[in-house]
C-alpha cells in the first residue's frame, strides 16, 4: 500500500485523482463523485465543492457499503 489519505482532505490535494460520477446523476450537480486513489483506497466528494473535502474509505469500507445497497439495507432512504 502506498500513501495514505486522510479523511477531511481538499480535493485539491489530489491532482491527479480521476472523478467519476453515476451516469444517474441529476442535471443540478448535486452528486457523489468517487475517485479510486493510488493506494487503492476511494474518494468520495460532493460534486458542488469540487475543492471540498473528501472522505476516504479503504476498498472493505466501500465493498461493505456496496453490498449493503445491493441487499438492500438503504432503501429506507428512498422513501
Amino acid at each position: 500500500m502506498g500513501t495514505a489519505f486522510p479523511t477531511g482532505m481538499s480535493a485539491s490535494a489530489l491532482p491527479g485523482a480521476r472523478w467519476r460520477k453515476s451516469r444517474r446523476s441529476n442535471p443540478d450537480g448535486s452528486c457523489v463523485e468517487i475517485a479510486v486513489l493510488e493506494n487503492g483506497d476511494v474518494a468520495v466528494r460532493n460534486s458542488r465543492f469540487p475543492d471540498g473535502p473528501v472522505l476516504v474509505y479503504t476498498p472493505a469500507e466501500v465493498e461493505a457499503f456496496l453490498l449493503g445497497v445491493k441487499d438492500g439495507e438503504f432503501d429506507h432512504l428512498l422513501r
